[in-house]
Parts: C-alpha cells; sequence; structure tokens
C-alpha cells in the first residue's frame, strides 16, 4: 500500500467509500485493482453515516413494499426498473457485508435489530448501533488489506479524466493524477475507472459531509464529456446539532424513528398537521418545515426533543450520539436539542445504467457520485449505502464479461496539463470556497426562487477568472459542480422533492416528469 502508482494499471477505482471499496473486492477476483483517494483511506462520506442500511431482511417486510416506499419519495421520478434491482438484490448485499466482517446489531434472538426512519412503512434499517457506516467502512478495509490483487493510494486526487477519440468514438482511458496536495499531476493508463469519489455537500456553506466532498467526481466526468442527471436534487439533512462552537455534528433521523419529535421552543411539535407521518415524513418535508419554521420566528434553530424515550434506550440505540452530544455540553436524555437542516446527499450524478456504466465508454460510477434512477427527486432515508453496494457489485459483474480494450496500449503520448492547476494560492482558494457556499447557502437552498437562482448563476460566471487564477483542483471542482446544480435547477421551473422554488410551487407532471440531463455544459 506504500508503493509508487505505476503509470498504466488495470482498472482504478476513485474514492475508498463503500461503493469503491466493494467494486475493488469484486474486481480483485478477475483484474489488479488500484485504489487511488485524495485523503486517508477511511475518510468518506460512508465513515459518517449513522442510520444504516435500507433492506429487507424481517419477516414482516417485503421487497414490493420497500420499492413503493422508494417510489412515494422518489415523487416521480426514480426508475422503477432500477428500483427493483436495489430491492431485489439488496438481501443478498447485506450478506455479503457480513461476508466481509460487518458486525451489525442483532436482537437477543440473533437476528437484525432493525431501526425505523423517515418514509419506510416497515423497520428495516440494519445497522450498527449509530455507527453503521464507520463499521462497514471498517470490514471492508480489512478485506481490502487482506485481497492480494489491490493496492490503495492514498493521497491521490484525480484531477481529470483522460479521454482519446471525438464524439461517439470518445472514451475514458485513463486519468490525471495528482500525489499530494502540490505534487504533479500524472497521466496514468487504465482499462477501466470506477468513479466512486463520493458527494458535493462541501458546495454549501452548512453541510453534514466531511471535507473531502467537495463535488470531484461530477466535475471531473462533465469536463471528460459524461452525460450529468439530476444534479437539482439536493437533499437537506433535518437534523444537524446545531453548534457553533463545535464542527458539525448529525443527528441520525433513527432517533426520530425511535420517538423524536421536532418542536419549538415552547414544546409544540413542528410537524403537526403538516404530514400524516409527523417528524418522519421524508427529508423534504421535514426539512421545508423546519426551514419554514426558522424564518417565521428568526429563530437559528428548532429542537428535538428526545425526552420522551427512554434513557436506557437511547443509550443502546445511539451510544454515539448521547456521547458526542454530552462531550458538548447538551444533554438528549433530559433536555430538547437544537437542530438546523444542513447538505446532505446528492441524488443527481453521473448518469449510469443498470450496470454502473456511464455515458463515457470506459468509465464506470456507483455510490453517491453516480445518478442510477433509484432516487428519483428524493433519497428515501438510508437507501444511499444499499444503492452503493448493490450497483458496485452489478458494475464488477459488468466488468468481468467485458473484454481488455486493445486500443488502450497504442496511446502514445499524453495530452499536456494547464498550468493554472499547478500553484493554489491559499488565502485566494479560501476566499472564492467561502463565497461559493454563502452563494449556494442563500440562493440554491432547501428553498429558491427564480431570481435566486438568476443571481447565482451570474455571481458563478463572474467567478470564472478568479477560479482560474487560484490554481485549485478542488476550487475549480466546488465551482463546476454549483454551476451545475443552478443549470439543472433553472431548468426545472416547477416544485418536486428535493427541488422547491416558490415561484414554482406545484409539481407539473405534463412538462417536467424526466430527468434533468446536462452534457458538455448543454441542458438536456
Amino acid at each position: 500500500m506504500g508503493d509508487e502508482l505505476p503509470e498504466r494499471v488495470d482498472v482504478m477505482v476513485v474514492g475508498s467509500g463503500i461503493a469503491g471499496l466493494v467494486f475493488a473486492l469484486r474486481a480483485s477476483a478477475f483484474a489488479e485493482v488500484a485504489v487511488v483517494t485524495k485523503k486517508d483511506r477511511p475518510e468518506s462520506n460512508t465513515n459518517y453515516a449513522q442510520g444504516g442500511i435500507a433492506a429487507v431482511v424481517a419477516e414482516d417486510d417485503e421487497a414490493e413494499l420497500h420499492r413503493a416506499d422508494t417510489l412515494a419519495a422518489g415523487a416521480g421520478l426514480c426508475h422503477p426498473d432500477a428500483v427493483e434491482v436495489l430491492v431485489r438484490e439488496g438481501p443478498g448485499r447485506i450478506r455479503d457485508l457480513v461476508a466481509w466482517g460487518a458486525e451489525f446489531s442483532a436482537t437477543s434472538t440473533g437476528g437484525f435489530s432493525l431501526g425505523h426512519e423517515g418514509g419506510h412503512s416497515r423497520r428495516r434499517i440494519v445497522r450498527a448501533a449509530d455507527r453503521t457506516g464507520w463499521e462497514v467502512e471498517r470490514a471492508l478495509l480489512d478485506a481490502v488489506a487482506a485481497a492480494p490483487g489491490i493496492r490503495v493510494y492514498e493521497n491521490h486526487a484525480v484531477v481529470d479524466l483522460w479521454t482519446v477519440g471525438e464524439g461517439v468514438d470518445r472514451r475514458c482511458v485513463g486519468a490525471w493524477v495528482r500525489i499530494g496536495e502540490a505534487g504533479e499531476a500524472r497521466p496514468i493508463r487504465a482499462r477501466s475507472v470506477m468513479l466512486a469519489a463520493g458527494g458535493c455537500g462541501r458546495v454549501y456553506r452548512y453541510t453534514t459531509n466531511p471535507a473531502i466532498a467537495t463535488g470531484d467526481g461530477v466535475a471531473v466526468a462533465h469536463r471528460a464529456g459524461a452525460r450529468i442527471a439530476n444534479m437539482e436534487f439536493v437533499q437537506f439533512h433535518p437534523t444537524m446539532l446545531h453548534d457553533p462552537s463545535g464542527t458539525s455534528f448529525l443527528i441520525s433521523e433513527a432517533v426520530r424513528g425511535e420517538g423524536a419529535v421536532l418542536v419549538r421552543p415552547d414544546g409544540e411539535p413542528i410537524m403537526e398537521g403538516v404530514h400524516a407521518r409527523g417528524s418522519l415524513a421524508t427529508r423534504d418535508v421535514v426539512a421545508r418545515a423546519i426551514d419554514r419554521e426558522m424564518k417565521r420566528t428568526g429563530a437559528e434553530h428548532v429542537l428535538l426533543d428526545c425526552t420522551g424515550i427512554d434513557e436506557d434506550r437511547l443509550d443502546e440505540r445511539f451510544p454515539t450520539i448521547v456521547r458526542e452530544t454530552r462531550r458538548r455540553g447538551f444533554d438528549m436524555t433530559r433536555e430538547p436539542i437544537p437542530v438546523v437542516p444542513a447538505a446532505h446527499y446528492e441524488c443527481g450524478g453521473v448518469l449510469t445504467d443498470r450496470d454502473g456504466c456511464s455515458t463515457l465508454p470506459g468509465l464506470m460510477a456507483a455510490g453517491e457520485v453516480a445518478c442510477t434512477g433509484v432516487h428519483g427527486a428524493n433519497r428515501l432515508a438510508s437507501n444511499s449505502l444499499l444503492e452503493a453496494v448493490v450497483y458496485a457489485h452489478r458494475a464488477a459483474e459488468r466488468l468481468r464479461e467485458t473484454e481488455p480494450t486493445d486500443g488502450i496500449g497504442r496511446i502514445d503520448a499524453a495530452p499536456p496539463r494547464a498550468a493554472e492547476w499547478t500553484s493554489p494560492d491559499p488565502q485566494e482558494v479560501t476566499r472564492l470556497e467561502d463565497r461559493i457556499r454563502d452563494l449556494m447557502w442563500q440562493d440554491v437552498g432547501i428553498v429558491r426562487s427564480d431570481a435566486g437562482l438568476a443571481r447565482a448563476a451570474d455571481a458563478l460566471e463572474g467567478m470564472s477568472a478568479d477560479i482560474a487564477r487560484a490554481g485549485s483542483d478542488e476550487a475549480r471542482n466546488i465551482w463546476e459542480t454549483a454551476r451545475l446544480i443552478v443549470q439543472c435547477a433553472r431548468s426545472r421551473r416547477e416544485s418536486r422533492g428535493l427541488h422547491f422554488n416558490r415561484d414554482h410551487p406545484y409539481r407539473d407532471n405534463e412538462r417536467f416528469l424526466r430527468s434533468t440531463v446536462v452534457c458538455n455544459g448543454e441542458g438536456g
């Protein structure tokens, strides 16, 4: 794992979260795999996932119910065939994780101790207390370390994809990879590239995502010519702990699944009369209700009242959350805690088919960076980790059936790199990134408007020269991903799922019952 990345690899995996590691493990059975990750291996959105993995494993559950819940959350834009793949293959992929060493919470009789989250009609959240992502990542990293066909290269950032050919003959044949923050970018050839680079929460001022979630995968795929879809559907998690003095910390939706209620300062439930499922409505509904309440009162947060849950049950099911909130001075067992919505998950991304193939030959994608059609206009809680493992598995199986492309070996030279991306100015980079995040939070957040979206588009366009001069790969990717979100949002002149525009507050099934697709900057 400390070896130097060779100039040519068989299969390159970009990212070390659940999608990238599952794909690497499956692909290593028939190929040599190089996993490149821009930070340390455990630093991924997977590692921060608290709630769990939704799957039909209970006797009182069935695939059709999971399918119906997913379609309902997706507000008409889920691809039914993609959802069918997810719910039918999901239980088998859970068994795979167990076989790789993941230890999930169990009942006294040995079955899964399942959680309940918003939008689900049954308890079906397979979990490892409230550290499911951490446990899955641990197990997969251990399995990868034991796999002889996989090499992991930390602190290696993909700057751009390497493509050859034009039009329908264009294909991905590798990537430009930078070692460390200031290293020179080198072209690395690959038979196939799997993008599993995660999400783009750091495009927004307030987010539950780690610092690495800067939209790199979507940005590099877009520049290479792959189609990008549904970027307007950014999911805001309703309950991030409001702690101005500390870093962001997510309060899992599963806490509401056990009985916690969103309330005003006087104790009145916020969701009463808003939705039949109350605080367990889907995330788009809950986040908008909180946003509306905060704007109505001018408050900086609302409250999550967990005091109706038995203290022993809270400690047993959410030990990490109870411990961390206490460390920060909040005792959720005794009093309501302050929470706010925050950018959490991008439902759109690199458009793929049912086997993880993008529209650019040679490039695959899985996990949050991909748009498989599963989530539609709003992701059902805990479907993300399931989607990652199901579609990473399918992508590896598809690659197994694909013969190596002899043409890759005949590439004589790599295209030149643009010099402006090699010498970042740290102060200028911070200033530009902060400006983008504030802009996106203000004008492209939970509730949008035509004027705000236009203002954001003009401001981002006006930053083009400054972004180029700053010389930062991440700043460029944040900027480009923000532009894609704005472009898709401006083209959807209705309100659906996670995209709410107060100038077009109703769903329009006649004109907009379709995905929003962008390729090389052109709206589809």
